[in-house]
């Protein structure tokens, strides 16, 4: 390490230039938005959980999603909240550190979770009298460790490369929390094995998993349109579709921010998609497949009743 790098004990994200009413109503949206996840979240867990009729593979990777977008957003936002009640915009070094390791695992964790939920789609459309045989629990654990190792690994090759990067003057972070690519830029070290392995990572996690998504999809909407009834047709796509609307903003919002070359005029327009999907994202899982899933609000319904008697 040179003679003008030293140690970094904390680092200061910038956020959005704001006053401080601004900033405790903005406190006050977001915490609301973040109570929101929690509880539809954690419904959707106590009713997978509780009823029977829900325990079966399709569930039973809602329930893992359900557990990532509750982890995912509480990577980022207490610790973006406590910023905003306070007015100050300062993060340690190690909360940092940990800060980057677990918002990059829990969003690996999703795309390959929601990967193999579309698999599990195709395989109840496609091969629906051999789809217990084919998903069996066995297959699922393997599927959703598989998921879970995936994404964790990968955040970890993140985390040892940000850690042997030397950090001196400039310790703004131009960010609303330690993103990735935002803190790189202000290591003073050289930084293009960091680079090419975001590159590396983002494609394999996303392209890779997004590619697969649309084989699979692609192939469901082929045996849609060869059933007969308009009223089968009708029940298949109602059974993918809701999935399908996920996928599409978790890796669309995904792919504009990491795999758009960054031509430096980019920076307020990669907050307000970060900040959409930290806040918004978690909400979309329990909002769709509760609203629009028959079987999730029959199980609401059975556990009201049974509170009631």
């Amino acid at each position: 390490m040179g003679h003008n790098q030293s140690w970094t004990p904390e680092f200061i994200l910038v956020g959005f230039p704001l006053s401080a009413d601004m900033e405790v109503l903005l406190c006050a949206v977001f915490s609301l938005l973040y109570v929101s996840n929690l509880l539809a979240n954690g419904m959707i867990l106590g009713l997978i959980w509780l009823d029977v009729r829900l325990h079966t593979p399709m569930y039973f990777f809602l329930s893992h999603l359900a557990v990532i977008d509750i982890s995912y957003a509480s990577s980022t936002l207490p610790k973006l909240l406590e910023n905003l009640v306070k007015h100050k915009k300062t993060i340690s070094y190690a909360s940092c550190a940990a800060q980057l390791l677990l918002y990059v695992a829990f969003g690996c964790t999703e795309y390959m979770i929601l990967m193999v939920m579309s698999y599990d789609r195709y395989v109840a459309i496609c091969h629906p009298l051999h789809y217990t045989v084919i998903m069996s629990w066995r297959l699922c654990t393997v599927l959703a460790i598989t998921s879970w190792v995936c994404g964790f690994s990968l955040a970890l090759g993140h985390l040892l490369l940000f850690l042997r990067l030397p950090y001196c003057e400039s310790q703004v972070v131009n960010f609303i929390f330690c993103e990735l690519v935002a803190v790189l830029k202000e290591a003073c070290g050289d930084t293009w094995i960091n680079k090419l392995y975001i590159l590396f990572s983002g494609s394999f996690i996303l392209v890779g998993p997004l590619s697969l998504v649309l084989v699979s999809y692609t192939r469901i909407l082929l045996t849609i349109l060869r059933i007969r009834t308009n009223e089968g047709r009708s029940k298949a796509f109602s059974t993918c579709s809701s999935h399908f609307c996920v996928v599409g903003f978790y890796f669309g919002i995904a792919m504009m921010i990491y795999l758009v070359p960054d031509n430096g005029q980019r920076d307020e327009q990669k907050k307000v998609l970060t900040l959409f999907y930290v806040l918004f994202n978690p909400l979309l899982n329990p909002l769709v497949y509760s609203l629009r899933n028959a079987q999730m609000k029959a199980a609401f319904y059975r556990a009201v009743q049974k509170q009631r008697t």
